[in-house]
This record gives structure tokens, sequence and C-alpha cells, in this order.
């Protein structure tokens, strides 16, 4: 019965003949900064894990010290705790943003509505801050910029939730068309401001600075910093002399910080947002409506738009928006209904390009469609006209097939003009003045002018006969009440101007308004 124990020695000596196979010896502290990443490349501490290259060893206390070496291996509770835990910018202090948490703090109702609106976007944001190895932190950049809103435009053309300018937008690749703007895209917008602020950040290595040039723009900065230098001032965010707006940037997103961090001491709730993403993109791979497509996700129009603030107009082109976001568990309902819907085309609408320069009028006669229902599908202000290559959107009609094509819907611009006020002038003829002389000399085409007068086109006029032209009407200046107005016309050579005097009605006086506020 000896046979056991000698079994049990076989085992011993043939686990120690597998343990005694060469094995790579254990990685060095500099082998292992080697491994991973330049944190100057990022900004950041890298957190890539670092894999022991031998056989494992005994964690030690000042392994536990090290978060490089150690990963914490606890799920977030939720997206707000996933964001604490990617904070890597260094804490700006002071009086500035200390008064920016009042202003936050004493606002409840303007932090949940905020907080509660980003709730659609933030995972995405945070993914792909967390795959560039940024800090958490600019995930919260547009509470600042638009409170998350992408609908949001400034004075200043600045448009999206992170509030692009137009050539700014264009430098970064971001459509701006008649169908869509890709300012306001969730995805592109993201995208884009991603890799303005890594540029930003390459160029001053300070992410306040970054945040700074993202603000004010590059070129001030870089300017502002170049005058301290000189005069040997410091040259961090609080030593330079900035505008007032930039000035409280940072500082801004610093307590929004602050308060994401430690809600409780601020006496802030904020809404649950799950670690989880809220929408997932789809091909759309025909030409389709707007309302067609949220009714087919089984998404209120309302939601629909706010995960696709980017288009302009009431149909989507497949070619040139090939993916719409939906929410997460609508997905999979929009692709099998999409599938089964059997009424016929899936848009109303298509594009129409206008041959030449025409009035509104013109152009709904051309398509046989109601003016006023054109101008409000294109967004046409009045005394407007359109401008010959311009793209409008149009009723689709059965016989139309075909989708818009891809140069269509990446390129089409609607152009406008302010159409001409024109007034009814009466000029007198000069010696041997013609109907081609008159329409010369005040810009006109020859046609027009002998249509106003009834003649030929190559008609002459007596000297000093009465000659009718349709001249357009410039600013006029403010007149008296009770006071005649003369309508002159400037004389030119060879046509003796004949002036007119009529009464202007009178208007009473009205109090004037205040100047507006600033804010």
């Amino acid at each position: 019965m000896k046979l056991f124990p000698l079994a049990a020695a076989a085992l011993v000596l043939w686990l120690s003949g597998c343990a005694s196979i060469p094995q790579p010896a254990p990685a060095t502290s500099a082998q292992r900064a080697a491994a991973t990443p330049s944190a100057a490349a990022a900004g950041t501490a890298p957190l890539q894990p670092v894999i022991p290259g031998g056989p494992l060893q005994p964690i030690t206390t000042a392994d536990l010290a090290s978060s490089q070496d150690v990963a914490g291996m606890q799920v977030p509770a939720d997206l707000w705790d996933r964001i604490r835990r990617g904070f890597k910018m260094n804490d700006l202090e002071g009086d500035l943003v200390r008064q920016q948490e009042q202003w936050y703090t004493s606002r409840p109702d303007y932090i949940q509505r905020m907080t509660e609106r980003s709730s659609k976007y933030l995972f995405h944001i945070v993914e792909e801050l967390e795959r560039r190895n940024m800090p958490s932190e600019l995930a919260l950049l547009p509470f600042i910029e638009s409170a998350f809103n992408p609908q949001a435009v400034s004075t200043a053309r600045a448009a999206g939730m992170w509030q692009f300018m137009p050539a700014t937008g264009t430098y970064f690749e971001l459509k701006q068309n008649v169908f869509r703007d890709d300012r306001r895209d969730v995805l592109a917008s993201t995208r884009a401001a991603l890799d303005y602020l890594q540029k930003l950040y390459g160029m001053f290595g300070d992410w306040h600075l970054a945040l700074a040039a993202y603000n004010w723009g590059e070129g001030n900065v870089g300017r502002a910093i170049a005058r301290n230098q000189k005069t040997g001032q410091g040259l961090t965010y609080a030593d330079l002399n900035m505008p007032n707006e930039t000035r409280y940037y940072v500082p801004k997103l610093q307590a929004v910080k602050n308060i994401i961090a430690d809600p409780q001491t601020y006496r802030t709730e904020l809404p649950l947002i799950e670690n989880h993403p809220y929408f997932q993109s789809v091909k759309v791979t025909r030409d389709i409506d707007v309302e067609l497509a949220a009714r087919l996700a089984n998404v209120k129009l309302e939601d629909f738009k706010a995960l696709n603030p980017s288009m302009k107009r009431p149909v989507i082109l497949a070619a040139g928006t090939p993916e719409i976001l939906l929410p997460w568990d609508n997905a999979q309902v929009f692709e099998r209904n999409f599938d089964a819907y059997s009424k016929g085309q899936f848009a109303s609408w298509t594009a129409w390009s206008a041959p030449a320069t025409m009035t509104v009028a013109e152009a709904a006669r051309r398509i046989g469609m109601n003016e006023n229902e054109l101008r409000s599908a294109n967004t046409i202000p009045p005394r407007m006209l359109i401008k010959g290559g311009s793209v409008l959107i149009v009723p689709r009609t059965p016989q139309q097939q075909n989708d818009v094509t891809s140069h269509m819907a990446d390129n089409g611009q609607l152009d406008l003009t302010p159409e001409i006020v024109t007034r009814r002038t009466v000029v007198r003829a000069g010696k041997r003045e013609t109907v081609a002389s008159v329409a010369r000399r005040y810009g006109l085409q020859p046609g027009q002018v002998a249509g106003w007068n009834n003649v030929l086109a190559s008609a002459a006029f007596k000297p000093g006969q009465q000659v009718v032209v349709f001249l357009p009407v410039k600013a006029q200046a403010a007149h008296r009440p009770g006071r005649e107005q003369a309508v002159r016309v400037p004389a030119r050579s060879g046509v003796k101007p004949v002036v007119r005097a009529r009464p202007v009605a009178k208007v009473p006086a009205r109090k004037q308004a205040p100047p507006a506020k600033r804010r």
C-alpha cells in the first residue's frame, strides 16, 4: 500500500519540472515605464494596466500606494462615479471658483434641467475621452458651453453642444449645408471638439490654457503668453490678461467639477445616469421623412430630434446622413419596422435646384407648390430672392423613385439675396433719347423700359417726353408729420427728372423703448 506516497512524489517532481521551464524576468520599473504610453503625449498619467512578464509576485504595501501598478476592480456605481474616477486636471482655486459654485448651487432647477438633458449624451462623451486617455473633466464642458443643448446658438453664431463657430466647424470637417449642420450632430461635434482640445493641449501643454484657447482662440492666448514672457510675468492661466468671459470660463468648469465630485457638500442632487449607452447608431439606406423615422422607431418626435439635432429639414437623406441615433432599446424596433414597411415611399420630400435667380412665388409655381408652404419648408424669410443653383426641398411625387444624390446631399446650399424694391418714377427724355439709352443710364433692361411705356424696344423718345421707369428704393430718411415728401431722381446727362410732391401720412408719436440690457 505504498503506491500513494510514490504517486504523490511523482506528482511533485512533475510540477517542479513544469516550474523549471525558463520564464521571462520580471519587468523593471524602467521597462514598465517604457512600455506605457507617454503621459506627456496625452497630458495625463497613463491608465493602461501593467502586465508582469514573469511569475506572479505578492503585492506589497508600496505597490498598493501606486495607482499605476494596481487597478481597482470595482465597477462604477453610475456614470457620475465613472466621471469622478477619471478626473486628472489640476484643481483651480480662488474667489472666482467660489462665486461660480454659489451661482450654480443657488439655482437647483437649472442644474436639474441641465443634468437631465446631459443624460442622453454623457456616456458617449466619457467613452471617447477614455479612449483618448483625456481628463474626464472635459465631459462637463458642454455644461459651460451650451447647458448640453445641441440646438443652442450664440450671438456670435456658434452652434451646438460644443459651440463651434462656422469657420472652425468647417476646419474640423463638420458639414454645414441646407440639409444638416454637423456642429449640432452628437457624434461629429464630439469628435471635432476632442480633436480641437487635443490640438490645443499639444500647443500649450496645459489643460487650463487649452480651455482658454477653446473659448478665446489659440492666437489670442498665444499673444497673451508672449506679452507676459516679454514683461517677465507668469505664464499660467491665472497670470494672463484676458477678457472676462475667458477669465470666468475655467472657474465655471471647476465649479461644476466640484459639485459633481461632492454633491452632498453643495446640497445638490444629481439625477441617476446609468453607466450604459443611451443610444446606438442605425444605418439609413433610403431617404426617409423625420416623422416617419421616429414613428418606425416608436420614439417621440422631440426625443428623436434630441438625438439627431443636426437635421435642418423634415427629411433625412441617406446619401448625406447614412446613420441616425436611436435610444438603445429602440434600434431593433426601427430596423424591424423599416423592413416591414409597405405603405409606399419612405420620403415625401426630395431636392430641387433652382435653374436661375427667381422669386419664391416663381419657384413655387414651377414646382407646383404653395408659396407659403415652400417658404416654411425651407425657412425662407420674406422679401428674399432665391439665387440660381440653390437647393430646396420640394414635395416628392410617386413617379420620383430615386433618392437624392450624394453630391447634392453633401453640398446643397440655399443662397438668398434681398428682393429689390422699386418705385414708379417719371423722368423727362432729353435730346436723341431712346429706350436703350434710358435703360443703360439706370441699369435696366431695354425690354423693361419698353414694357413700362408701351413702346418697342427700339423706339426713340421726343425731347421732354415723360418716361416711366421703376427704380430701386434706397433707405428712406425719416420725415416729420405734416410735411411733404419730395421724390427726386438723380439728374443724368440728357434726362431731366420730374419732381412730384406727395403728402406723408401723419404718424402718432410713440414713446421710445428703453435700451436693451446686456447680459
